[in-house]
């Protein structure tokens, strides 16, 4: 089969996609999905170069999150609710390959009315940004949220999120493309140039000089932000896309009485499993309303270009959820789109 194999560490842009890989082996547990399409992430670019708190032995396939079918020679544990053709989304190491092995309850049944696309982007993104907020920030209905790299995979849904919740949303990002993204893609209410001296001024403005209630952070921004959080407040570490970790004036922490929190949602299988259907039977409902939807780039990429996609990323070229085609779907798996 066609993969994305890691042998050696390097740059993404430096590996090309391989021929001939042996076909993953269903272990206990496991079931085996043909991949049609795979969201890409930033932290795969680290992956690749050794880089990552998660490293498996070399060699591996790069890629974590999927959506596809469950193939037809696929072995079916005992207590799992798929069948062989059943169309699904989910996550596990390997994703950038025609074929996956992962344990079933990391899968979740893709809706009829979603594209493989779609469902390719769901699996980390979505219960990350809705976690987040509801589960770390306990965001209330009428609080402003501020969202740095509002146009990326997780901050446009964290946007998404916040608006469905109740929530009076600014967006932050380097652009005014991007920001008009946020506002039309997203629904924020208000978009802020954090490329610009002194934007915080403008986020005080806008709040009436209280400051926002709830910073969401993928980028490596808390510190920055601190200026212009509410009494309260709650900051949310989601990650650090900027590529250097903060070190945070905690005399701010003291003083303005704030909270900051961490999401780490990979964690959740293993500390508190519990919290993941919830979770996701909250967000699929969402998904039913029409108050959330899946936003994907514009450009899709093919298993061959999967190193330019990454790089798209890397750049800040992109916007939503980038999506490499692992492999075309049939006229009998065409859907709907939202």
């Amino acid at each position: 089969m066609r993969a994305f194999v890691i042998n050696d560490y390097a740059h993404p842009s430096k590996i090309p996609v391989s021929q001939g890989v042996p076909e993953p082996k269903a272990r206990q547990g496991q079931v085996l999905v043909d991949v049609y399409s795979a969201g890409l992430n930033y932290f795969d670019i680290l992956q690749s170069q050794g880089k990552y708190q998660v490293q498996p032995p070399r060699p591996f396939v790069l890629g974590n999150e999927f959506a596809g079918k469950i193939s037809a020679d696929s072995p079916i544990p005992d207590g799992c609710p798929f069948r062989p053709g059943d169309r699904v989304f989910g996550g596990g190491q390997g994703a950038y390959g025609e074929k996956v092995a992962v344990p079933w309850q990391n899968l979740v049944p893709l809706p009829d009315n979603m594209t493989y696309d779609q469902g390719a982007g769901l699996y980390i993104t979505w219960p990350t940004s809705y976690e987040a907020l509801v589960g770390r920030a306990e965001l209330k209905a009428g609080e402003w949220v501020l969202v740095t790299a509002s146009a990326g995979g997780v901050g446009i849904a964290a946007v998404q999120l916040a608006k469905a919740l109740g929530a009076k949303v600014i967006a932050a990002a380097g652009s005014q493309e991007k920001l008009d993204i946020s506002i039309r893609h997203g629904g924020a209410d208000h978009g802020v140039n954090y490329t610009k001296e002194g934007w915080q001024k403008e986020v005080l403005k806008l709040t009436g000089g209280k400051g926002v209630d709830v910073i969401y952070d993928p980028v490596g921004l808390i510190r920055d932000s601190l200026k212009c959080i509410a009494w309260k407040g709650r900051a949310i570490v989601v990650g650090f896309a900027a590529g250097s970790i903060e070190k945070l004036p905690l005399n701010l922490v003291l003083l303005k009485n704030i909270s900051i929190v961490g999401i780490h949602w990979g964690a959740y299988t293993k500390f508190e499993p519990s919290r993941v259907p919830v979770v996701w039977k909250e967000l699929l409902d969402l998904f039913s309303s029409g108050l959330a939807k899946p936003i994907t780039y514009p450009e899709t990429f093919p298993l061959e270009r999967l190193a330019d996609g990454l790089e798209a990323i890397e750049k800040r070229k992109t916007w939503g959820k980038v999506i490499v085609h692992v492999r075309e779907p049939d006229a009998s798996s065409a859907r709907a789109k939202l």
